[in-house]
């Protein structure tokens, strides 16, 4: 099983240094991935509940510095070398999909092969009135952004005409490092697994409360999605989001969270390997950057080779 980390690209510790640090930190650990997420802007009044936190309150306030994912993306792919760079998720229906399907090639380019494309819908409806970008409408937007760059890395030239998005001929190049750009498909929801299995190369969700089995259960019926989509289901990855807490004495345990020592964390963790995950990207729950670095370092010293 593979294993990621999120980087700290909001916040007040969030520059170049702490960036460059904290990446080849992860790389030094041994982990296979660092990961961003994405955020366009904060509105300063936010209505909509917030799914990855228990008491449903987005995490960052608005006042607090939040740097653009894929540029912070680049500038790392020149500052390390063989951890993998991943976006937690690219939200499609803010973007014009010509424009971000060219970053995002470039990037993988950049740094040889090395970039993974997270997608999803997004939640913020905030954001979305931001942004002039529609709401109701978000997974159809999605849908078809994925069916153009799906063309746009493989075919020369193309058209397309859609509800949402509809353009005449244009070439587009280069194509991806390896002939096809990772594509893992965020969300929670039953779409998104549909969304999976029809588009991605995995579906990854991030999920605060769950056990591996659910988790598992779940991702069965993305494969199922998959075979009606004439799709091979077995290729499809099961990779996913969780916070943890590394704490110095050990926590009653509770399978549906990743709390405790190092000791407890690497059993429960064994246990998502057994299920099939391909990759569990983890974000340490400290707020304060030198605190987070150090609960990183522990987690990488201890539980890392205990997984191994």
């Amino acid at each position: 099983m593979e294993l990621g980390v999120f980087l700290p690209i909001s916040g007040r510790a969030a520059s170049a240094e702490v960036l460059t640090e904290a990446a080849r930190q992860a790389e030094r650990l041994g982990f296979e991935a660092v990961w961003s997420a994405d955020r366009v802007v904060t509105p300063a009044r936010i209505d909509t509940a917030y799914p990855y936190s228990e008491n449903q309150q987005f995490i960052v306030p608005p006042d607090l510095p939040f740097l653009d994912s894929l540029t912070c993306l680049a500038f790392l792919a020149g500052r390390t070398e063989r951890v993998r760079l991943g976006i937690s998720v690219l939200v499609l229906p803010y973007r014009q999909p010509l424009h971000w399907a060219r970053v995002a090639v470039s990037l993988d380019r950049l740094s040889h092969g090395r970039f993974i494309l997270g997608v999803g819908v997004g939640w913020m409806e905030e954001e979305f009135a931001a942004l002039g970008a529609p709401f109701k409408a978000r997974g159809a937007v999605s849908d078809e952004q994925l069916e153009i760059v799906a063309r746009l890395w493989s075919e020369q030239r193309i058209s397309f005409q859609g509800s949402h998005h509809s353009f005449d001929t244009v070439a587009f190049a280069p194509k991806p490092q390896r002939g096809h750009l990772a594509t893992w498909v965020g969300g929670e929801a039953r779409a998104a697994r549909r969304r999976a299995g029809r588009y991605g190369d995995a579906w990854f969700p991030y999920y605060v409360d769950i056990t591996a089995a659910e988790l598992w259960a779940r991702f069965e019926e993305a494969r199922t999605f998959a075979a009606q989509a004439g799709r091979d289901p077995g290729r499809l990855k099961l990779c996913v989001c969780r916070p943890i807490e590394l704490t110095k004495e050990p926590e009653p345990q509770n399978p549906r969270r990743l709390r405790g020592t190092p000791e407890q964390l690497a059993e429960a963790l064994l246990v998502y390997r057994e299920r099939g995950v391909h990759h569990l990207a983890l974000q340490f729950m400290v707020g304060r950057w030198p605190e987070r670095m150090e609960q990183i370092e522990r987690f990488g010293s201890e539980v890392i080779p205990a997984l191994r």
